[in-house]
C-alpha cells in the first residue's frame, strides 16, 4: 500500500541528483502519530505540513505558514504523499529538481485525531498538535473544488484555546530556526552548523521513550523508598 501511495512522489524526483529520501530508510515505530512542518524556500516560500497516516506523510503546502490566530484561514494545498523518513530531511534540493530550494525542519512532534482515516476521507480533520512550537487544537478542512481546478485546496485554522494568539500576538513564524539543528535557512543553504538530530529515523521514538520512561521512574522511586526504609530499620536495630 505504501509503495502505491509513494508512486507519485518517486516519479517526480531523480534520487541520483537530490538528497531527498526515497522512502527506503527504516523508520522507528511510534505509538503516536507523528507530524512535521518544513519551511521550504522553493520558487515560492511556504511551509509543508505533514501528518502521518497510513504509513506515509499526508502533505499540504501552507502558503503563508500556520497562524495562531483563529481568525486566519490559511490556504493549504494538498500535495503528493511523502515517505516517513522525509520528516528528517533538512538541506537543499538542487536547482532544476522538483521543489528546488532550502528545506528546514521548522517543527515536529505528535498529532492526535479521532478516527483520522475517516476524518481525512470526509475532508475535515479536527486534531491536536504536540510539537516543539505548535500546540493545541487545529482544523484542516477541504474546500469544494471550483470548476476546472486541478489543485485540492484545504484551509488550516487554529482552534480557540489556551494556545491561540490573536492579531499582533500571533508571531509564531518569528521562531525561525530549525528544531532539528538550531540552524537558520542561510546556514542550512551554506551547509553550516550542527547536523540535524533525527526524529522519525531515531533509534528510539520520543513517544516510545516517554511511555517507557514512566515505569522506569516508578521502579526507581520504589527502589529509592525501599532503601530509605531499610536504612531506618537498620538504624533502629530492627533488622
Amino acid at each position: 500500500m505504501v509503495k502505491k501511495l509513494l508512486a507519485k512522489y518517486r516519479a517526480k524526483r531523480d534520487f541520483t541528483k537530490t538528497a531527498e529520501p526515497s522512502g527506503q530508510t527504516k523508520v522507528t515505530d511510534s505509538q503516536k502519530l507523528r507530524f512535521v512542518i518544513q519551511k521550504h524556500a522553493a520558487s515560492h516560500l511556504h511551509y509543508d505540513l505533514r501528518l502521518e497516516l497510513d504509513g506515509v506523510f499526508k502533505s499540504w503546502a501552507v502558503t503563508k505558514g500556520p497562524s495562531l490566530d483563529p481568525h486566519d484561514k490559511r490556504l493549504a494545498v494538498e500535495v503528493e504523499d511523502h515517505p516517513l523518513d522525509y520528516g528528517d530531511f533538512e538541506g537543499t534540493i538542487p536547482k532544476g529538481q522538483y521543489g528546488g530550494g532550502t528545506v528546514m525542519v521548522w517543527d515536529r512532534g505528535f498529532w492526535d485525531c479521532e478516527a483520522p482515516q475517516q476524518a481525512y476521507s470526509k475532508g475535515k480533520l479536527d486534531f491536536t498538535l504536540e510539537g516543539e512550537k505548535l500546540h493545541g487544537g487545529w482544523i484542516l478542512t477541504r474546500m469544494r473544488p471550483r470548476e476546472g481546478e486541478k489543485r485540492t485546496n484545504w484551509l488550516l485554522i487554529k482552534h480557540r484555546d489556551a494556545f491561540a494568539r490573536e492579531g499582533k500576538k500571533s508571531r509564531i513564524l518569528d521562531e525561525d530556526t530549525s528544531v532539528a539543528s538550531g540552524r537558520s535557512m542561510d546556514e542550512i543553504t551554506a551547509s553550516k552548523g550542527r547536523t540535524p538530530k533525527p526524529f522519525v529515523t531515531a533509534k528510539t521514538s520520543r513517544a516510545k521513550a516517554t511511555v517507557e520512561r514512566e515505569p522506569r521512574r516508578a521502579a526507581a522511586s520504589k527502589a529509592s523508598a525501599k532503601k530509605r526504609s531499610t536504612a531506618v530499620f537498620r538504624e533502629k536495630g530492627l533488622r
